[in-house]
Parts: structure tokens; sequence; C-alpha cells
């Protein structure tokens, strides 16, 4: 199973981001999309500096108030990612760079990874015990 994810990762994404690129170079001409990919790319470069810079002092100052900041480094996370994501070229992929920037949707994002994580632990304590009681 995983490896049926990772081939759609490295191989499925790539793919469907060119056709999406060429279609849209048919579209919009070559030009203005290269510039629609280099612009992305400098908005979301700019983005996730201003991000990720204000999650650190958010860090910072959660540690100087003796509380482990553990919401906000998972913030910090997702917008390493996201920062990550939007230098790759592909409109996809910035959709989903930008998604882990903006703090609307990074928040929705976080509850769906916790829930993920949460059914993740259940099962796993699950077939521990079953291993036990065997």
């Amino acid at each position: 199973m995983m490896f049926q994810r990772l081939l759609l990762l490295f191989i499925g994404i790539p793919l469907v981001e060119i056709l999406i690129l060429i279609r849209l170079g048919e579209i919009m001409g070559f030009w203005p999309t290269v510039g629609l990919v280099i612009g992305t790319g400098i908005l979301g470069a700019w983005l996730a500096r201003l991000y990720g810079w204000t999650l650190w002092m958010e860090v910072q100052h959660e540690l100087q108030l003796g509380r482990m900041p553990t919401d906000k480094m998972v913030d910090g996370l997702l917008v390493l990612v996201g920062g990550i994501v939007l230098l790759t070229p592909g409109l996809l992929t910035d959709i989903t760079g930008f998604l882990l920037l903006i703090p609307a949707s990074r928040k929705l994002i976080k509850q769906w990874l916790k829930k993920k994580f949460e059914s993740y632990i259940i099962s796993v304590t699950h077939d521990e015990n079953e291993i036990f009681r065997g």
C-alpha cells in the first residue's frame, strides 16, 4: 500500500502537473505561464518566510512562559512543508503549498492530521493488545 502511495507521489503528481502546465501554456501562452510559476514561487517564498518567522517568535514566547509549544511546532512543520512544496513548479503543488501557509486552512489540515494520528494510535494499540492476549 505504501509503495502505491509513493508511486503516485513521485510519478503521478508530477505527470499531472506537466499536463496542467502544458494545457495552461496552450491557453495563456508560454511566457505568461512561466510568469505564473515564477510569481507563485516568489509569493510562496515570501509567505513562508513571513509565517515561519511569526511562528518562530510564537514558539519562543511559549517557551519563555514555560509551556511546550507543540501546536505551534506542528504549524511550523506545516509551513515548512508548504514552503518546500511551493518551490516545486506546478499549480497543484502551489495550491497545496498555499493551503499549508494560510492559517485558516492550515488549522483545518492540522485537525484532519490529528484525527488521522489518533485513529492510527488506536489501531496500533488495539493490535498490540491482541498480540499480548493472543
